[in-house]
């Protein structure tokens, strides 16, 4: 019997024991090639970050750690089961979602970033890397959290509303400066709407902590690093850590209503395909 190296027998655990698939490693290598270019096509921002560490004395205390600490939970986070099919549509809303809030935010002046871009293309990327990370996020507090029964159930009801028309106050308040701005209106109804209409209490209640807590991590190291920066100047805001939450809310209802809309498309293909059968025969 062929006998495997004592290396890949530990590298093959480690994978099984992460939960890694075949399409983890496309993932993670769609990932750095993402990176890659985003460094290569905006070379000057990556030297402006590394402008901040002194190579020649203690580099280890001016160098980035909280970034790279981001970068490398996201980087293995994301490859934990992993599923291309499945994954692309996450990848699909969360950079189309990004996109319109990055370009709400910035034409209503709520934050702007350091380049004056409205919005950076260079920011869109990381949308979809955070909502893959809040997927694998939700996937294990979804096995660790009770299940949604008895008093289970109305426990989370009771922690829906209180906390999600918490942020909906907070959201008003903090927008209200640009609320007769169209775009504003809109994000605004958006937001109510989802609230006042949820199909999982409880999926919804995990999917927005998952948010908010990768959320904390982005703003805190966006806004003390000067990235972006929000109008009131905090750093950061607690509804735009919040507002990481809510978002990923409004991916994945996105993301189920585009997964009905192509369940109706492919019922309609086939329909037509089993008459031009019927007709031919």
């Amino acid at each position: 019997m062929r006998m495997s190296p004592p290396k890949y027998n530990l590298l093959f655990r480690i994978a099984r024991f992460m939960g890694w698939t075949k399409s983890s490693y496309v993932i993670l290598g769609l990932f750095l090639l993402t990176v890659f270019v985003i460094i290569y096509v905006w070379w000057p921002l990556a030297q402006m970050v590394l402008s901040y560490v002194d190579w020649q004395a203690d580099w280890w205390r001016y160098f980035d750690w909280l970034l790279v600490g981001i970068f490398l939970f996201m980087s293995l986070v994301i490859m934990i089961g992993a599923d291309l099919r499945k994954d692309a549509l996450i990848i699909l809303v969360g950079a189309i979602g990004g996109l319109v809030i990055e370009a709400w935010g910035t034409q209503t002046y709520l934050w702007w970033y350091f380049t004056a871009q409205r919005p950076p293309l260079w920011i869109i990327p990381a949308w979809p890397i955070a909502s893959l990370t809040i997927d694998r996020m939700v996937r294990f507090l979804n096995k660790v959290t009770p299940a949604a029964k008895g008093k289970w159930k109305h426990i989370y009801q009771v922690a829906y509303w209180v906390i999600f028309l918490i942020f909906t106050i907070m959201m008003i308040l903090f927008i209200w400066p640009t609320i007769l701005k169209s775009m504003t209106l809109m994000a605004l109804l958006l937001v109510l709407f989802l609230v006042v209409t949820p199909s999982d209490h409880r999926f919804a209640l995990l999917i927005f902590l998952a948010g908010a807590g990768l959320g904390y991590f982005l703003e805190y190291w966006g806004t003390t690093r000067e990235c972006w920066i929000y109008y009131t100047l905090q750093k950061p805001p607690i509804f735009a850590i919040l507002a990481h939450g809510m978002a990923a809310v409004a991916f994945w209802r996105s993301g189920l209503v585009l997964q009905r809309l192509w369940h109706k498309i492919r019922q309609v293909l086939n329909h037509h395909q089993l008459v031009e059968q019927d007709f031919s025969d």
